[in-house]
Order: C-alpha cells, then structure tokens, then sequence
C-alpha cells in the first residue's frame, strides 16, 4: 500500500493551489450573482452591456492568453537550462500584463466620460466589482511574475505560472459572461 495521496501528484506548491481554490470560488460566487441579477432585468443588463468594449476585452483575451503561454514557457526554458530566454520570458508575460491594465484602463476612462459609474445600473455594479477585482489580480500577477523572473528558481516560475494562469482563467470566464452573453 502506498503512502502517496492526490495532493501528492500536484503539480506546483499546494498553498498555491489553495490561493487558487479560493480566488477561483469568490471570482464564481461573483459570476453567479451577476448571472441571478441579470434574470432580474435582461433588457437592462443588455443595454448596460452595450456600453462595453468588446473588441478592447477580445484583444485583452489573446493578450492574456499569450502571456499565459509565455509564463508556462519560461519554465520549460529554465529547466532546460536557458535562464536568459526564460527571464526574458517572464519579462514578456508581466509587460503583457501591463498592456492588459491599459487596455482596462481606457475601457473605465470611457465608461467614466460617459458618466457611467458603478451606481449607474446594477449591471455596472457588477461589471466594476468583477473586472476591477481581476485587474487588481492582474497588478498582483504582474508583480509576482517579475519577482519570480528575478528570483527564477524553476520552483519560483512554477508558482508564479500557476498564480498567472488562474489570472488567465479568470479573464477567459469573464469575458463571455460580462461581455458577450446577452
């Protein structure tokens, strides 16, 4: 009989994977009541939407993406031996983040000259608490990927990878449902 369990077979560190867990948990309790409001009022929350900009957050989608590509990347890299290209890497994936933040940004600067607040329709409420929190993640992310690029153990990139691709994940089930369902 053997001693190992799941948590064992685990890629990357288990209190990372309980970071994740939990962000993944409250990102789902926030989508899901953002879904139940929107049964309340799908007139409302379709005109609300119609405000957004969907190229802006597709463009955001395949940034993010590829700067989830590049972090899994570095970490093949490094343990292969090429400690250059996969900082480069991770320099890569963190800047993407950066051009991730602006394109965010100008999307609230417009909302903002319209005079569209989080007060403005609940849909809003919503669309600022969900994708103001993942841009708070994506700083965090952002942060973490050049601290790990610094410190680039491949240990370090792994953990760092794994927070990244929740940050990913996060955007690939907001996009949709914020954005596109209707």
């Amino acid at each position: 009989m053997s001693d190992s369990s799941v948590l064992d077979e685990l890629p990357g560190e288990l209190m990372m994977w309980v970071l994740i867990v939990s962000e993944l948990l409250v990102f789902g309790a926030g989508l899901l009541a953002f879904m139940g409001v929107r049964l309340t009022d799908p007139a409302g929350f379709a005109e609300a939407q119609s405000h957004l900009h969907r190229t802006g957050a597709a463009l955001n989608t395949a940034v993010l993406v590829t700067s989830g590509f590049l972090a899994a990347q570095a970490l093949r890299w490094r343990e292969a031996g090429a400690r250059g290209a996969a900082r480069l890497a991770l320099g890569a994936a963190a800047l993407l983040g950066v051009v991730f933040l602006w394109i965010k940004g100008v999307e609230y600067a417009d909302k903002a000259a319209q005079d569209i607040g989080w007060d403005t329709h609940p849909f809003f409420t919503f669309y600022y608490l969900l994708t103001g929190f993942h841009a708070a993640h994506v700083v965090a992310g952002v942060l973490l990927l050049l601290l790990v690029a610094w410190k680039d153990a491949p240990r370090n990139i792994e953990a760092g990878a794994q927070f990244w691709h929740m940050v990913d994940l996060v955007w690939v089930l907001l996009f949709p449902v914020v954005y596109l369902l209707g």
